[in-house]
């Protein structure tokens, strides 16, 4: 944060470093540079081998900037479906066919969606559709996916079908540097990630790439090298953006260095088993999880058995002072009335949480679950009349009390009694 409020925040540099369209930057070069390397370090990328990108100013647009550099317009692309878990970026229209992302718009997408029996990736028909739509890419990676990526079978796929295979590592990517979930850069050609999430960076975001000898395919000749790099970096600037953040980027510099040291591993490791602990107390409550628990960071709950939308359990828990969102599930038409919510564990785990509260969190949520149907039942299941029960209920305001005194036990970093009273 003090990186994100430094001068580096007042100096444009529009370029990479050393080939600058403005004079005056050669402290940002070496800030960039600096940034670059402990990028590589972090994840134990070998600099002959890979490069990366860190001027994207989050994760969408390095998405873009990949497809941008990579893609013709219309080529085919597959990422998983958003009601599976993946993201607007990797290609999502509607059910009846509305594109909604600039992806979806730009390029023809074929979405790969989950075994509804298990909610894990369906393979067999993930693979059977790309070798009928043959797309250039292929995208692993998503926003709501509680389990490891089997990066050996997506390149086996990508491989029969002669598609690149990219990987959005946003939501894991501090589980990645941590090697506390499975390793993408030994199967993927491309590795975009925002910096913000489980990284505990600024909000920005990196494309690493491959650089280098590549294998030949066949009908070319030996020697050829990947050339992501350079159409990368013009895919970044000048094509989609402007001047890199450098404050943004300074500060990813900080990030990117504790994000090597060994707090950061026991930080990940206990993110980890904080959310092991919480699908564990939900589900030993009789509510059902998506795949049935968690390996990584975050759980998806399937409210629909209980009679709840995601929207109504999103709403209870802002009067409790708890924030998750709402969240699609398997099988939801929409993704504005999803029959689920998503639950992180990194930022209470960065207030200091173990396992026995994020135990006392499942009961918060247990409750304000009884809480919600109590008032459906008395008031109906419109939301506007759902609503009516909860304003004044004194229920309500018992358990957001509850909440608050169990809260207010842990630090908030960044926060400081005097900016709190300013």
């Amino acid at each position: 944060m003090e990186a994100l409020g430094s001068c580096l925040t007042n100096k444009y540099s529009e370029g990479l470093p050393g080939a600058r369209y403005y004079g005056g930057n050669e402290n940002i070069d070496k800030v960039e540079i600096l940034c670059q390397d402990r990028a590589l370090a972090a994840y134990r990328l070998d600099k002959s081998k890979w490069g990366v990108n860190v001027q994207p100013y989050s994760g969408s647009p390095a998405n873009m900037a990949v497809y941008t550099a990579l893609l013709n317009p219309h080529d085919r692309i597959m990422g998983l479906d958003l009601p599976s878990g993946g993201h607007l970026t990797h290609g999502y229209y509607t059910a009846n066919g509305k594109k909604i992302s600039a992806t979806s718009i730009f390029f023809e997408s074929l979405p790969y969606k989950l075994d509804p029996a298990t909610g894990y990736i369906d393979f067999a028909k993930l693979e059977e559709k790309a070798m009928d739509f043959r797309p250039k890419m292929i995208i692993c990676g998503g926003s709501a996916y509680p389990r490891d990526w089997e990066y050996a079978k997506f390149r086996e796929i990508a491989d029969k079908c002669g598609a690149m295979l990219m990987m959005d590592m946003a939501h894991i990517s501090g589980l990645v540097a941590a090697e506390e979930q499975a390793q993408p850069f030994e199967y993927c050609d491309i590795v975009t990630t925002t910096t913000h999430k489980s990284l505990r960076g600024p909000r920005a975001g990196m494309i690493f790439f491959r650089r280098g000898p590549r294998p030949s395919k066949k009908g070319e000749p030996e020697g050829m090298t990947y050339d992501y790099e350079s159409r990368i970096n013009m895919a970044v600037f000048p094509a989609l953006q402007g001047g890199p953040h450098n404050h943004q980027i300074g500060a990813l510099a900080v990030a990117l260095k504790h994000a090597s040291g060994p707090e950061f591993k026991r930080y990940q490791q206990q993110v980890k088993a904080n959310a092991r602990a919480l699908a564990s107390a939900l589900m030993s409550k009789g509510y059902k999880l998506v795949t049935d628990g968690t390996d990584n960071h975050l759980v998806l709950w399937d409210l629909r058995p209980c009679g709840l939308t995601g929207s109504k359990m999103e709403t209870i828990c802002d009067m409790l002072h708890i924030t998750l969102n709402k969240n699609a599930v398997f099988g939801d038409a929409s993704a504005l009335t999803p029959g689920g919510c998503r639950i992180g564990a990194p930022a209470m785990t960065s207030r200091g949480l173990k396992e026995n509260d994020f135990e006392k969190i499942a009961d918060f949520l247990h409750k304000a679950v009884e809480l919600a149907l109590e008032v459906q039942a008395s008031h109906g299941k419109m939301l506007k009349d759902w609503k009516l029960g909860l304003e004044g209920n004194p229920a309500v305001d018992t358990l957001r009390a509850e909440v608050e005194a169990f809260a207010e036990s842990f630090p908030m970093p960044g926060f400081t009694r005097e900016s709190v009273d300013i």
